[in-house]
């Protein structure tokens, strides 16, 4: 082991906007087939699990014992695709106690429903307002992704209601809903309907009374996962493709809706099927996309989110997703007015379900079979000269006190330094395995934390803000 003083050396040299190295890092509990994660304008990520369960995960990577939700009897979980699939909190919560979710039923059909909450822990499962009702053709390509735009207004990522090669036409049929994104006011009520219709949606005054008014985009195959960019409101969504490409979309916040993304007749850039489709000049297409198959063979890609954060530096404006069959973890780099797609595999993970971005914007990526949630990180920033995850430190960064983790036999030591290599703090260990430290004598920067363990030894940063 290299003595610490060369460590802090190490780190206080290392550019700090390096080539990024993603890795992950193992953070909370095992979860049963998560699918979602969210927070809810505080510190804690609230799981959705496809059973019908969502389960609260605290900034101490400790699960509450009780679900947050339980609607397991509404939900059909049948097959890889069905279950409850989507999460998203009003704008104003807690302040407007409701969040909604997007599940499938036990007929088979998309529900989109609002929930009430009892308090900051637990949810009123007798108080479903069901908002839509959408009929599916077949058991895969739901879509299932909610989110919150800028503007106040839910967002609904439908797929084309399943099967191979979108049979029924269904992301190019304006009056349908399947293989759209949807774009509804929750706040309002207009029609009978529980929601409205926000009064610049594309296709609402288009003069065709069978087009649906909900409809904000369409030519979509499975957005399984779409998300906003905190910083400019632009959405990224990430179509789940056929048979030979995955695509990446990108759309800037200045868009009055509309956008064709081409589904049937294109499938990323390529053909696919343009039996009676419009000019491919009328077509919004990716702009990144990989193909399918290859080794480590790729099969469906699973959209992310822009970093926004400020814990990596490196990673500051690269939009993040992966492939749920190879594991690999990618990035889009801005690069004039093209995006640079570099594809990466963890030290350890696959079936990646999808991305969460906590409130300060860190992200996180979660495994379906595996039921783990990872925090992403950059290793370029790490301390590769010792055993990885034999302790880790939630959460990190943190403006309040912190819990240590020694995942091996008890710790002997623990001891913070700052950048400059000084001794700044000793806690007493009693050779416990987990460890609450206060941080409210720290003033704001980068630490390091070592911990001597009876059979290891690893240093980790810690920031404080």
């Amino acid at each position: 082991m290299k003595p610490i003083l060369l460590l802090l050396i190490f780190f206080y040299t290392t550019p700090f906007f390096a080539q990024p190295n993603i890795s992950i890092q193992t953070f909370g509990s095992t979860f049963n087939n998560p699918v979602s994660i969210k927070h809810a304008n505080d510190s804690k990520l609230f799981v959705v699990e496809r059973s019908g369960y969502i389960q609260i995960l605290n900034d101490d990577g400790t699960t509450n014992t009780t679900p947050f939700l339980d609607i397991d009897t509404k939900v059909s979980n049948s097959g890889n695709e069905r279950g409850l699939l989507g999460l998203a909190f009003h704008p104003n919560y807690p302040t407007t106690p409701y969040f909604y979710v997007n599940y499938i039923d036990n007929s088979g059909n998309t529900v989109i429903a609002r929930y009430t909450i009892t308090n900051e822990t637990t949810a009123d499962s007798s108080s479903e307002l069901i908002l839509l009702n959408i009929t599916q053709t077949d058991e895969n390509h739901n879509g299932g992704e909610l989110q919150f735009g800028p503007d106040g207004y839910l967002y609904i990522a439908s797929g084309d209601g399943g099967g191979s090669g979108d049979p029924f036409d269904d992301g190019q049929d304006l009056n349908v809903l399947l293989g759209k994104i949807l774009r509804i006011d929750v706040d309002n009520t207009s029609n009978g309907n529980n929601y409205a219709i926000p009064s610049n949606n594309p296709f609402l005054n288009d003069g065709d009374a069978n087009t649906l008014p909900e409809i904000w985009f369409y030519g979509l195959r499975n957005p399984w996962k779409f998300s906003f960019d905190r910083d400019n409101g632009d959405i990224w969504i990430a179509d789940v493709g056929q048979s030979s490409w995955e695509e990446i979309n990108r759309i800037p916040a200045s868009s009055s809706g509309g956008e064709n993304f081409g589904w049937k007749c294109y499938e990323g850039n390529a053909t696919f099927n343009t039996t009676g489709c419009p000019s491919m000049n009328t077509l919004t297409f990716p702009v990144a996309e990989y193909a399918r198959g290859g080794n480590p063979f790729k099969c469906s890609v699973t959209g992310g989110y822009r970093y926004r954060g400020s814990m990596y530096p490196n990673f500051v404006g690269l939009y993040f997703f992966a492939d749920y069959c190879s594991g690999e973890i990618g990035y889009l780099k801005e690069n004039g007015a093209n995006w640079d797609m570099t594809l990466t595999a963890p030290p350890s993970g696959s079936g990646w379900s999808c991305f969460g971005e906590d409130i300060n914007g860190e992200l996180y990526i979660v495994g379906l079979s595996s039921g783990q949630i990872y925090k992403i990180i950059d290793n370029s920033l790490s301390t590769s000269e010792f055993e990885k995850d034999s302790f880790s430190i939630a959460p990190n960064p943190s403006n309040g006190d912190v819990i240590i983790s020694l995942k091996q036999s008890g710790l002997k030591s623990l001891t913070i330094y700052n950048i400059h290599g000084q001794l700044v703090k000793e806690i007493p260990t009693n050779n416990k395995t987990i460890l609450k430290v206060s941080t409210q004598n720290l003033s704001k920067g980068l630490y390091i934390v070592h911990a001597n363990g009876n059979n290891s030894s690893q240093s980790e940063k810690l920031i404080i803000y």
